[in-house]
């Protein structure tokens, strides 16, 4: 159970600034000198290319979208993540994100976050990521990035330097670094119970003050001399209540997301040159070449052949003369016809009985020939033994 913090701040008179003490521990934390910066990372460092994913969508409820190259698309389980997508919830819905290092985002109702600058690389000592929070309630919880490298978030208020840890932020709408609506910023323990750090700062750069008791927070609001100050949140039950179920919501994203970044890494080192590795983050899916077109497949060899198309050796030829056949070919059975003479029997007649005199089936309303005349006896001289 999430237990309520009473805190407060006094400036300190050698450092000038707020000191947080919570009643809980009797821990007093004084701000530090704003240390020097770390140096920037060499050109070598591992970039995550802009048209390459650098996390996914874990859970969603409800409708989010995304702002991608000026256009607003729905978001669907699993879909990519990349370098300067604008991430939004709309009214009762939530939202998933979990990165390539596993650090991950639960957006609850109407928030907006952008993912200005992202670079991982396993085992690399040059990590870095920076995500603007522009409104609403986000919790998040660290991962690679923030324990070896270098995670920030920003708000219109404040700047937060997160060291492994689970964290939510609450931008009221319209929060500004001069306005009345205050930025809220608390720190809770892991999934394991382990309790990291969140280093509060102003957008200048100037620490206002840190967070490493669990169940603790900061309000930022103008102080003395138009500076912002980092004044201890006290966190009612309720309010401890309601935390407690946004946290477990970005714990178990977490869990979610990793099998899903695990799984989407597969699919690109299976197929890196797969249609659509550099998407041009349009809606839609992008058609896959070397398919064969449903009307149009390729021959495949031993298919049987068509029924209904007639045989070459069938196809009639009008107008051809009948071609004799050849030597020694088996002749066709005959039939005497009513002159003595020998009439072919037509193929598919034969074995079929044709009596004598009688035209051969199929035949009979055909006309007979024209009886020829006899051939005149041969002129000459009578035989000898003959009479005349």
């Amino acid at each position: 159970m999430l237990t309520g913090a009473t805190a407060f701040a006094t400036p300190s008179p050698a450092l000038d600034e707020p000191v947080a003490t919570h009643s809980a521990s009797a821990a007093i934390r004084l701000a530090q000198a704003q240390p020097a910066p770390a140096p920037a990372p060499s050109p070598s460092a591992a970039q995550a290319a802009a048209d390459e994913p650098i996390g996914n969508v874990a859970t969603l409820t409800g409708t989010a979208t995304v702002i991608r190259n000026k256009d607003s698309l729905a978001l669907k389980l699993k879909d990519d993540i990349y370098l300067n997508d604008v991430l939004q919830t709309s009214a009762s819905s939530t939202l998933g994100i979990t990165f390539n290092d596993a650090t991950t985002f639960n957006l609850t109702a109407n928030a907006r976050i952008t993912v200005d600058s992202y670079v991982y690389e396993e085992g690399g000592k040059e990590n870095k990521a920076l995500f603007d929070i522009a409104r609403g309630t986000v919790a998040f919880v660290a991962a690679e990035v923030a324990h070896g490298g270098d995670m920030k978030i920003s708000t219109p208020t404040a700047t937060l330097g997160i060291r492994g840890t689970t964290g939510l932020v609450e931008v009221p709408e319209g929060a500004a670094a001069t306005g009345a609506n205050n930025v809220a910023i608390k720190l809770y323990p892991d999934a394991d119970g382990r309790v990291g750090r969140i280093e509060v700062n102003d957008r200048a750069g100037a620490r206002l003050g840190a967070l490493t008791q669990g169940a603790s927070g900061f309000t930022i609001r103008p102080g003395a001399g138009g500076r912002l100050a980092a004044l201890p949140l006290a966190i009612s039950p309720q309010q401890a209540l309601r935390d407690q179920g946004i946290v477990r919501q970005v714990h178990a994203a977490q869990s979610v997301g990793r099998q899903v970044v695990t799984e989407r890494r597969i699919q690109r080192q299976q197929n890196p040159n797969r249609p659509g590795a550099n998407p041009p983050r349009q809606p839609g899916l992008p058609k896959q070449p070397g398919l064969p077109k449903q009307n149009g497949l390729p021959k495949q060899p031993g298919l049987p052949k068509q029924n209904g198309l007639p045989k070459q050796n069938e196809l009639k030829q009008p107008g051809l003369p009948k071609q004799p056949p050849a030597p020694g070919a088996p002749q066709p059975p005959t039939v005497p016809n009513r002159q003595g003479g020998q009439l072919q029997q037509p193929p598919g007649l034969q074995g079929q009985s044709v009596g004598p005199g009688a035209p051969p089936p199929g035949l009979q309303n055909r006309p007979l020939p024209p009886r020829r005349p006899l051939p005149p006896p041969p002129r000459g001289r009578p035989q000898k033994g003959k009479k005349r």
